[in-house]
């Protein structure tokens, strides 16, 4: 049992390795360069919170990988690139470099980004969900609803969990609070939205999709064709 489960984590590392292997988009290099020459600055310099920082948002970085070499589940280099700068620009850039007091526009950027991603993952898990005749029978406006409204609900359960946060532990993620929390869903609803749009021009244009965030749906569903068989 115990031999099994050692083999099994031993299978992952590996295959996590050969997926980190393949060539990455520079987005990705540039934000481990950033990590590590931070860890390394703050190492000199004795800064050992912003060393812990670097190495856990490093560590974080690395989700993405698993999650294909678990999953085998082919994401775009671009794709992930984004996943990482939003990690990076979030914990790392947000906190360390102090960017949410710095920038007023970076939490609403990064509400907006975020929101984006999301509501392409909906229409992806739509389209595994929704196979066969029903994708072609169902009008693509229902499936971008939904696509929309699992970006949203994303938003609105943060939202939620800063307050909760700051309720419970005494945190000031919500900052103004109502206004915070309204301007960020306000946001949230408007990054969705250009997902979900992105989804529609997808399935309008029965996989030729125009525009990145379309091309990127339509790679994702090429890259996996046991996933989203029904689709092609």
């Amino acid at each position: 049992m115990e031999s099994s489960v050692l083999d099994g984590i031993e299978n992952a590392i590996e295959e996590t390795k050969d997926v980190m292997r393949k060539r990455q988009s520079l987005v990705t290099y540039l934000c481990w360069a950033l990590l590590v020459g931070s860890a390394i600055f703050s190492a000199l310099t004795q800064n050992w919170s912003t060393v812990f920082l670097s190495a856990v948002v490093f560590i974080l970085t690395l989700v993405p990988f698993v999650f294909q070499s678990l999953s085998q589940i082919t994401l775009p280099r671009g794709f992930v690139g984004a996943i990482v700068f939003f990690m990076v620009a979030t914990i790392f850039l947000g906190e360390a470099g102090n960017f949410y007091e710095r920038f007023w526009w970076w939490d609403a950027a990064l509400h907006t980004f975020s929101a984006i991603g999301f509501s392409i993952m909906g229409m992806l898990i739509v389209l595994f969900l929704v196979k066969d005749d029903r994708i072609r029978s169902t009008p693509p406006s229902m499936l971008v609803l939904m696509a929309f409204s699992f970006a949203v609900s994303i938003g609105a359960v943060w939202e939620v969990f800063e307050f909760g946060m700051d309720q419970l532990v005494g945190t000031n993620m919500q900052k103004s609070g109502l206004i915070d929390t309204m301007f960020d869903l306000i946001v949230d609803v408007g990054g969705a939205a250009i997902g979900a749009s992105a989804g529609y021009v997808y399935l309008k244009s029965r996989r030729k999709g125009k525009g990145v965030l379309s091309q990127t749906i339509e790679k994702v569903v090429d890259d996996n064709p046991e996933i989203f068989e029904s689709t092609q």
